[in-house]
């Protein structure tokens, strides 16, 4: 009888117990790479967009990234008044997090913001390099956008500016604890340990189920995607293709990134064509695949997947032909090009699975070429003083490992900042490739897409600014208990009020 009992006993803590874990609305997210910082401005970051975009911070425009296409979020309607201006009339009723009222002052203001020089914004520089605004407010919740050059698709570009608050941000430095109209507060950042969000009470749409959600990071896959088995975790959404082993809890996606090499065209030797010829031709691409690599991850031939609006479909990737990289890098020795110079490869931990040993894979192919490379590892913090303008090693001839993700599907998200003197990230100093890239911008149909296809032919064949390497494919781990399947979002947000537990 005291058996029965005892039994009887557990089986009822068992029935006590389950009802409190089906209510818990808490999540935790672990993500690859420290995130070093929070403003909104700074969400064209892999790991600030997946925290802040349209959970603390949201954009005037929300892009459909199931079905394509726009949907109102802060701005409910748009429209191109003449060629250079479009309207946009705002959400009303909206409050930010401190109570105060949304209006078209904190869209102007945040405009402003990301092209603030001193500031260095990187949605600003990364998307609207080259690009000047003017705005008119007939009323508080009416604003009109002038661009200059003019933008067919000004709309578009708002769905990867998060608004924020003109009260309560501060104009020349980065803020720490971003106020949004989102439907979370920012609640608590513990540098260096984890970023919290709680659920926004007073949001002024539907309220998500997800009640707080924390973020904490690591960067081994291996010992993330555990954590979601162990329960200490319920969503990754990057694991490498090793870790990736339950049908159950992972899902791999098409990430619309697209990872390169970035060469500096500048500095010798690295400033002759025939040495970045020989760059693209050492590697052996059709090795990774499979190996370091997911089965699915396409060989790239451009910067941008072949969904993407002026993708060039008569460029083929650059084949295999270690004999040819040879002969190139010995006549361009022979003509004097310094191709003893050492060349410094700068990985950055974390960006993609497997990435250090690709690094060190083709580390040892140029090597075997007769190029003078050696790698280095960095962070991101480190990595970003190499990649993001103002540079910090004019003189050192570098290539910067880079992914770039074009999820919206047009080259202007790609070219300025990658291609254009100016552009933040862009080592290519060429004028007739600059009018090229400000011409396609405010083309539009088949004109736009034209365009464009030959700003990518010009940028990776005649000036060869790059190595493209690979268009990759995503891996994500949920926990059983949630309702959510990743898209190609998950990329570059991730949406906490789109989360439903079961």
């Amino acid at each position: 009888m005291k058996h029965y009992k005892t039994m009887g006993a557990a089986l009822l803590a068992s029935a006590i117990a389950l009802p409190a874990f089906a209510q818990d609305k808490n999540i935790t997210i672990v993500l690859a790479q420290n995130v070093d910082l929070v403003d909104p401005c700074m969400a064209a970051r892999q790991n600030v967009g997946r925290v802040v975009s349209e959970n603390v911070n949201e954009m005037m425009v929300e892009f459909d990234y199931v079905n394509g296409g726009l949907k109102p979020r802060l701005a409910t309607e748009w429209t191109q008044i003449d060629d250079d201006t479009w309207q946009f009339k705002l959400r009303e009723g909206v409050k930010w997090h401190d109570g105060t009222d949304f209006t078209a002052k904190d869209v102007e203001f945040t405009l402003d913001r990301n092209k603030n020089p001193n500031l260095t914004c990187e949605v600003g520089g990364k998307y609207f390099g080259g690009m000047e605004f003017s705005v008119e407010a007939p009323d508080d919740h009416t604003i009109n956008i002038t661009s200059n050059p003019p933008s067919p698709i000004l709309p578009l570009l708002m769905t990867v500016m998060p608004i924020a608050s003109a009260s309560a941000t501060p104009e020349g430095e980065l803020t720490r604890a971003p106020v949004g109209t989102g439907p979370y507060v920012f609640d608590n950042w513990n540098v260096g340990q984890s970023i919290t969000l709680k659920r926004n009470a007073d949001y002024w749409g539907e309220q998500p189920e997800v009640e707080q959600a924390t973020y904490v990071w690591r960067t081994d896959s291996a010992v993330a995607a555990a954590m979601v088995d162990t329960g200490e975790a319920d969503i990754v959404p990057q694991i490498a293709m090793q870790d990736a082993t339950n049908p159950e809890t992972d899902f791999a996606y098409p990430n619309s990134e697209t990872t390169y090499m970035r060469i500096d065209t500048r500095t010798a030797p690295l400033d002759d064509v025939r040495i970045r010829e020989a760059l693209n031709l050492a590697i052996d691409k059709e090795a990774f695949i499979g190996t370091l690599l997911p089965e699915e991850s396409q060989i790239a031939s451009q910067l941008v997947v072949p969904t993407t609006i002026g993708y060039n479909k008569e460029m083929e990737p650059w084949p295999f032909d270690p004999e040819r990289a040879t002969e190139l890098v010995e006549e361009a020795k022979a003509d004097g090009v310094p191709v003893d110079t050492e060349i410094l490869i700068v990985g950055r931990n974390g960006l993609f699975p497997n990435g250090t040993e690709t690094m060190e894979a083709m580390m040892a192919m140029w090597q075997d070429v007769g190029l003078n490379v050696k790698l280095q590892m960095s962070d991101i913090s480190i990595h970003n003083t190499y990649f993001v303008r103002p540079f910090n090693q004019d003189g050192v001839p570098t290539l910067t490992e880079a992914m770039h993700d074009n999820a919206t599907g047009d080259p202007v998200f790609t070219a300025y900042v990658k291609y254009a003197s100016e552009g933040i990230q862009s080592m290519v100093i060429n004028p007739e490739l600059d009018k090229m890239i400000a011409d396609a911008t405010i083309a539009a149909g088949d004109d736009r897409a034209a365009k464009w296809a030959e700003v990518f032919r010009v940028a990776e064949r005649d000036i060869i600014a790059n190595v493209p390497m690979f268009h990759m494919v995503g891996f994500t781990r949920v926990s059983p208990r949630l309702d959510f399947k990743p898209t190609i979002a998950a990329n570059s947000e991730l949406q906490l009020a789109q989360i439903k537990f079961k």
